[in-house]
């Protein structure tokens, strides 16, 4: 038997039967790995099926214009107060939201407010510590009022409700597929990043065309994807047009929600009165 065994070897090349001892060199792929999870912590914020509204929650047109007036009322607040009243607003708001949009509006807004307050540091040097306050209280307000409108409303009601202000078809289904096509790309772009760093093996002293790679192949999907979006338009019968749906008609809570947004402006201009 060992000598069939020897025959059958010794009729291979010498370096098919050498052992080899591969050891590849060590590298390091932090900044691929920080590129991967910076990327997925993107797309879990930008997460277009997460909306849920409640049955006391204004129609989309409403809550649209609700959150644009509270952003900029709190923008034109000189007076502190005034800001500190819509921050108890925007946190009473923010703890009867689900744990998961709890989990999406915490950490933007405190993250967004946390780097206004670092690029306000040198006025803070300079003696003006109210300036990075002030400003920092506003971004984190209007940020979890942005944030506050996207997790409380459907995606399809949040894009259909621009035609309720006669903004163009084209524009409001431009918004729409741009939206869904950078959550889509950005998907496929993890995969991609994630199969870079496990088929890395040993130095890549390439990283950029590594990454240049992934582009090109993010800009062939995109292609692939537009001619699939305009074949199955094409295939419905899309005329040009993009219909209000019936869910975005206009609900008797509305009235309550007109109100306090009254109320609500009153109270601006009240304090705004007192400084």
């Amino acid at each position: 038997m060992a000598s069939e065994r020897d025959k059958a070897f010794g009729s291979l090349p010498s370096w098919l039967v050498a052992s080899e001892d591969y050891r590849p060199n060590s590298d390091r792929d932090g900044f691929l790995a920080r590129s991967l999870l910076s990327m997925t912590a993107l797309l879990s914020r930008l997460r277009l099926d997460a909306g849920r509204a409640t049955p006391f929650s204004p129609s989309a047109p409403l809550k649209l214009v609700m959150g644009l007036a509270c952003i900029l009322l709190t923008s034109l607040s000189s007076n502190y107060l005034f800001v500190v009243v819509m921050l108890a607003v925007v946190l009473v708001r923010t703890c009867l939201l689900p744990a998961d949009g709890l989990g999406r509006v915490v950490p933007v807004s405190a993250g967004a407010a946390a780097l206004t307050v670092i690029l306000m540091l040198p006025a803070t040097l300079l003696g003006q510590s109210h300036s990075a306050v002030l400003v920092g209280t506003k971004v984190l307000v209007s940020v979890g009022v942005a944030m506050l409108v996207a997790v409380t409303t459907p995606a399809g009601e949040l894009t259909g409700s621009l035609r309720a202000f006669h903004i163009p078809s084209v524009v409001v289904l431009t918004f729409d597929l741009a939206l869904r096509g950078i959550y889509d790309l950005g998907t496929v772009a993890v995969e991609m990043l994630a199969a870079l760093r496990l088929r890395s093996v040993g130095r890549n002293g390439d990283k950029a065309g590594s990454l240049g790679g992934v582009g090109g192949m993010l800009f062939l999907r995109a292609n692939d994807s537009a001619e699939t979006t305009y074949e199955a338009m094409r295939c419905r019968g899309f005329d040009g047009e993009y219909d209000l749906p019936a869910g975005h008609a206009w609900r008797a809570s509305d009235v309550t929600w007109i109100v306090a947004l009254g109320l609500l402006v009153a109270v601006f201009a009240y304090l705004q009165g007192l400084m």
